[in-house]
């Protein structure tokens, strides 16, 4: 739904304690095996915070393609301030042999704070919130450096995702909106999305990509091109149907219960990861109806179901689906009749 290509900048945003480092270490954990290189920069957090991090990575062995920079909230405030620019460093170093990596900046008002606080005893006139008058540049010569090189300077590429705590889900602040005018795109979490259960807890109204497909699978493109849409309206159409659903026709009542299911398919067990054959299996399977007839509280179970159906008697589509990077008519036919097959015989 929220496209990111190699090169680019993504935000990712939210109050505390709304999972925007799961997020990030999430997608950190997804890279192994693969070419990535991934650099975690740690601003302004707890020491115990950063060593279970490294916990976290070590666990699902993807320490061994992560580099981790940390300047803790004991550090002085210089440390913290020049902790992003040496994590960026680093990625600069492996685009310009060529090699793709990507850099967590966790987070960047954290980063804001310490240079404010440098200022401030330098004596810099102080601007809005305190801040100096050149915090924008601070942010954007740290984010502008991530890129994608031309294959002729090697085609290497630093890719960035920046995270921003906001307080009272305030994304009109003066940091927030700093670093939203600088990067592609961002990732809201919201606090009451998380609370209810829905994690990750995207709000699909206020993140945005700035790409769009063109930056995505053509698999995913697909199954995922309405998927944006038909959630952005469900949140709608519930927020409507408060006011009471017995008046609501029944393709008003077909759109929120498919709605429902979609939700609870794209909720996600932390630190697990999934394949893009397994992800496109089941966004077709949801976005066509086939899970329409599933029971609200069935519907992660019948998803589970599925892959290790999906395992266990037809291992050659999801390869397909993997090495293919779309879904061809004949894989499509293939898909259709192993979800019936799947659904004839389901017990979950």
């Amino acid at each position: 739904m929220i496209p990111i290509g190699r090169g680019q900048r993504e935000l990712i945003i939210g109050d505390r304690f709304t999972g925007k480092s799961a997020i990030s270490i999430d997608t950190i954990i997804a890279q192994k095996g693969g070419d990535l290189i991934c650099i975690y920069v740690a601003i302004g957090q707890k020491t115990s915070k950063v060593a279970q991090v490294v916990a976290t990575l070590e666990k699902h062995g993807a320490m061994e393609h992560t580099i981790v920079v940390a300047a803790d909230a004991s550090a002085p405030a210089s440390l913290q301030y020049l902790a992003p620019y040496s994590g960026c460093a680093i990625g600069e170093e492996f685009m310009e042999q060529g090699k793709d990596a990507l850099i967590v900046y966790d987070d960047l008002y954290k980063h804001a704070w310490a240079y404010r606080q440098i200022s401030l005893l330098l004596r810099r006139p102080p601007g809005r919130e305190a801040y100096p008058g050149d915090i924008f540049y601070l942010h954007s010569r740290l984010l502008e450096r991530a890129a994608r090189l031309a294959p002729e300077y090697g085609g290497g590429s630093l890719t960035a995702l920046p995270i921003i705590e906001t307080q009272a889900g305030d994304m009109s602040a003066y940091i927030p909106t700093n670093v939203i005018s600088i990067t592609d795109g961002q990732i809201y979490l919201e606090p009451d999305l998380f609370n209810a259960g829905i994690r990750p807890a995207v709000n699909v109204g206020l993140s945005v990509s700035r790409v769009g497909g063109s930056a995505q699978r053509k698999a995913m493109r697909q199954v995922a091109g309405k998927l944006r849409l038909d959630l952005a309206q469900f949140r709608e159409l519930q927020s409507f149907a408060q006011f009471g659903a017995a008046d609501l026709d029944k393709a008003t009542r077909d759109q929120l219960e498919r709605g429902r299911r979609i939700t609870e398919v794209l909720k996600q067990p932390q630190y697990c990861p999934m394949s893009l054959g397994k992800q496109v299996m089941i966004l077709y399977a949801v976005t066509n109806g086939y899970l329409d007839d599933v029971l609200l509280d069935k519907v992660i179970a019948g998803e589970e179901s599925l892959h290790r159906f999906m395992e266990a008697n037809h291992p050659e589509l999801e390869q397909k689906i993997n090495d293919d990077k779309e879904i061809k008519p004949e894989t499509e036919e293939a898909l259709k009749a192993a979800i019936q097959e799947f659904k004839e015989g389901a017990t979950y």
